[in-house]
């Protein structure tokens, strides 16, 4: 039986309009479905191969690796599930590590890679497991190509650069960045968790060591990812046992499988869609307030992804203002309440008011245009609100 889309539904209810797709993105109703079956009717223990329950498990497990690596193109076998995009990175790291025969691992990242990458590649440096350099990016937050191709020229064992910004949205040139590499002799760790679905990734044509892929940002579930990896094996991982024998999240793993399956059907399309509600957004947004800045790449960003600022408002009085209307953030997710600057902004050399007015908004599978017209009046209503009261504060 054929699996029919639903039709599009507003994500609007007592906490208002989501989008804030960059941190999470709402389950499909059909992958819920799936990870239902998973979790009620199939769910054997895939290890458990000695009878139809167990068999069961292992064919999910087996269909969902076949639609993550379609996804990515790569074989099967190089698919290695993970409770997330952190483990993956953790367990990459670690076993370039481990085959680096005993000296530390240079590693070469920019300045903008998630901090899961940042935080990872730090704690091996303290260790004495590696050394880093750090490469610049420009006000864009694109690669500057010189500081990459000085860092490569020193020497680099492996260079960790993500497939897009999870910050402003700006995607790297992967193929070239992987050809420099390359010559360079240095292994190349690409975090494609913001990008998977959403910008082409083919690892026949770019075939990167190491590539990272999450579930909940693309409409599965959360708790489950994945290290794409031909090189991976668990047994080279760093003050790591082998994790072979562990009891697999099935239900989660099927589940990423179907989002990957409806990615690859359904992907180009919704980001056209997407893509064209975004710049309507940001046009309605300028048209209102003039002194709007986007920060990152316009010409290259991810379809979903709006980042703006305003100078002079405070972006945490804005989205206390949105709150229970307009589901935004002023920053990314692993450090949103945190009160700290980010690392993105600040290395992409903006202004403080720039960085203080940030606001990050993502538009979804499920945002409609109704949502971006009464998304649009409700961000201009707030940040008029907020520099009328900071104004009639300082008369005061």
């Amino acid at each position: 039986m054929s699996i029919v889309r639903p039709a599009a539904r507003l994500l609007r209810n007592t906490a208002g309009i989501y989008l804030d797709h960059h941190s999470t993105t709402p389950v499909d109703q059909r992958v819920a479905e799936v990870v239902m079956r998973a979790m009620v009717e199939d769910f054997g223990n895939a290890n458990s191969i000695d009878h139809t329950y167990g068999e069961s498990g292992r064919h999910l497990i087996e269909r969902a690796s076949s639609h993550v690596a379609q996804l990515v193109n790569c074989d099967d076998a190089e698919v290695h599930f993970t409770s997330g995009s952190t483990e993956a990175i953790r367990l990459a790291i670690a076993h370039a590590v481990g085959v680096a025969d005993g000296r530390p691992l240079r590693i070469g990242l920019s300045r903008v890679e998630h901090p899961a990458v940042l935080d990872t590649a730090a704690r091996a440096e303290r260790l004495g497991l590696a050394r880093l350099r750090w490469i610049d990016v420009g006000t864009d937050a694109q690669l500057d190509m010189a500081s990459l191709q000085e860092a490569l020229k020193d020497g680099i064992d492996l260079l960790c650069i993500m497939a897009a910004n999870n910050e402003v949205g700006t995607i790297y040139p992967l193929s070239e960045i992987f050809g420099l590499a390359e010559a360079g002799g240095a292994l190349m760790l690409v975090d494609a968790t913001q990008a998977a679905g959403r910008v082409p990734i083919d690892l026949a044509e770019t075939p990167v060591e190491y590539l990272i892929l999450s579930s909940h940002k693309i409409y599965g579930p959360k708790g489950v990812g994945a290290l794409i990896s031909s090189a991976y094996n668990a047994s080279q991982v760093h003050g790591l046992a082998a994790t072979h024998d562990a009891t697999p999240n099935v239900s989660g793993i099927a589940g990423m499988g179907e989002a990957c399956r409806l990615m690859i059907e359904e992907g180009m399309s919704d980001n056209r869609r997407i893509a064209e509600m975004r710049d309507t957004l940001q046009s309605m947004l300028i048209a209102k307030l003039p002194e709007l800045v986007v920060n990152g790449s316009q010409a290259t960003r991810l379809p979903h992804s709006l980042h703006i600022s305003v100078r002079g408002v405070p972006n945490d009085l804005v989205v206390q203002r949105l709150r229970g209307r307009v589901a935004v953030s002023t920053g990314a997710a692993c450090m949103s309440g945190a009160q700290s600057a980010s690392h993105v902004l600040q290395a992409m050399g903006l202004s403080q008011e720039i960085q203080d007015g940030a606001l990050r908004i993502g538009l979804g599978r499920f945002t409609t245009q109704d949502d971006i017209t009464l998304a649009a009046a409700e961000i201009e209503a707030a940040i008029i609100d907020v520099k009328s009261a900071l104004k009639g504060s300082s008369d005061d």
